[in-house]
């Protein structure tokens, strides 16, 4: 019978995206009774969505502080996320059109007021460590997709007049407003870096400290439909997607019946972007997927704390939100920040208001478990040398493994105690992730097509079954 490779993380055992002793299929009639009531089923039969990738943001930020590496550490940075066989495969990852609240200072592509039709656009600033990190990352893995957002319109385009404190676009600015995006997408692929997707807003409802803009639902879908989606198709861009929202699910459902609920809105958009600062909300996805199955569902941003006294903690966050996504018609997930300083920096806006931020960041303190949080990047560059979070470990033993275009297949588990999700790989071959947030070694038998393969699970422990 065929051999099953292992892949493991367990903090507590010191193992990261360890390679373990194979498994064995057996046929179910030369294993004991009673072993069904620990079953983990695959059925490839059964296929769902197709995965877009897993990724980051190459954020001013990441790029400020990969700037700062010597050529060695680049290298080594570059090999661990983008490299198959170096590093965890990263392959759909996110960039900033402007700046985000994660950057060094503001900036925009075109500062000129009025300027409505661009005669002074230029992406000078991003030429500079945003691109060439970008580039790095591209020699490791030159089929990347990448998306891009913005978190807001330059200024003089604004209700508000300023990028942050939320404020709208205006609509004498609907039409250059959509051109930019358009010079933005040229731009980068006179650079070599080819844009997948764009979404509209970032967090399309939130009126942020910094960088940010307010669309309403109706708002977002007109002006794609009658200013963005024709400016693409118009300069030749007509293959860039567009998603909608790229806000937390909590809302996922009540934005889709608004942007997909008119004919022009379901044609000029390709999906829904989502986050996860509101919870889970996984059952969202499934309803927006049933009631526009055509539309993909994408994860843009999940950023993560960690605590030092719980080493497992940030990991197991981002693994239950991929195994809750993908479950749930999502086919994408992209973490936040690709690397940052110890201190979470650097992020610019409102000083006062930064310094807060801080302090809350590296001193919250859970007052019922009394555990205190820092921020954290899968890698981080701690003053002169590299930290690898136990996030990249976790992150990895789904995207190194998963194969671009890979598929869901179905997948069930006899226990809420372990979290599961399969995928079936453009070359045939399966994947299982398995994971045991829980303080007891569980069991989990493999079981395909009626042959079974016992494994157990210790606490706090996350395995990928490749077969």
């Amino acid at each position: 019978m065929e051999k099953i490779r292992v892949i493991k993380t367990d903090i507590r055992q010191n193992k990261f995206l360890s390679e373990e002793t194979p498994l064995k299929f057996r046929k179910d009639r030369d294993v004991p009774d009673g072993i069904e009531l620990e079953l983990v089923n695959v059925y490839d039969e059964v296929r769902y969505q197709t995965i877009l990738g897993i990724g980051g943001a190459f954020t001013d930020a990441a790029a400020v502080n990969y700037a700062k590496m010597t050529d060695e550490q680049k290298k080594e940075v570059s090999d661990a996320y983008f490299s198959e066989k170096k590093g965890i495969d990263l392959d759909f990852c996110r960039i900033c059109i402007n700046s985000s609240d994660y950057a060094a200072d503001f900036y925009t592509c075109d500062d000129v007021d009025g300027d409505s039709e661009l005669i002074h656009f230029n992406i000078d600033h991003d030429k500079k460590e945003i691109i060439p990190m970008i580039r790095d990352a591209l020699k490791r893995n030159p089929d990347m997709r990448i998306l891009a957002s913005p978190w807001s319109p330059p200024a003089w385009m604004k209700t508000n007049g300023k990028m942050e404190n939320g404020g709208y676009l205006k609509k004498e600015y609907r039409a250059a407003w959509a051109l930019f995006f358009a010079r933005f997408i040229q731009a980068y692929a006179a650079e070599g870096v080819p844009i997948y997707a764009v979404t509209v807003q970032n967090e399309a409802k939130a009126e942020q400290w910094w960088e940010s803009c307010l669309y309403d639902a109706a708002d977002e879908r007109d002006f794609v439909t009658g200013f963005l989606r024709p400016t693409l198709d118009r300069e030749g861009l007509g293959d860039v997607k567009i998603f909608c929202w790229d806000h937390n699910k909590e809302r996922v459902v009540d934005r889709a019946l608004v942007t997909f609920g008119t004919n022009t809105g379901r044609v000029a958009f390709d999906g829904m972007a989502h986050h996860w600062y509101s919870g889970d909300h996984f059952a969202a996805l499934d309803a927006v997927h049933r009631l526009f199955p055509e539309k993909y569902l994408i994860g843009t941003e999940n950023s993560s704390s960690a605590v030092d006294a719980i080493p497992y903690y940030g990991g197991e966050k981002i693994a239950h939100e991929l195994i809750g996504d993908f479950n749930n018609y999502s086919s994408a997930y992209m973490d936040w920040n690709l690397i940052l300083d110890k201190t979470g920096h650097p992020y610019h806006w409102d000083k006062e208001r930064a310094e807060a931020q801080k302090k809350r960041n590296n001193a919250f303190v859970n007052q019922s478990m009394q555990i205190k949080h820092r921020p954290s990047t899968p890698i981080m560059l701690w003053g002169k040398e590299l930290h690898y979070d136990y996030s990249y470990y976790y992150l990895g033993q789904f995207s190194k493994f998963l194969r671009k275009d890979a598929v869901r297949i179905a997948s069930s588990v006899y226990s809420p105690d372990l979290e599961s999700v399969a995928f079936l790989n453009p070359d045939g071959s399966r994947v299982l992730v398995v994971m045991n947030k829980g303080e007891k070694t569980l069991p989990a038998v493999l079981r395909f097509r009626n042959s079974v393969a016992p494994y157990e699970m210790t606490p706090h422990s996350i395995a990928t079954f490749l077969f």
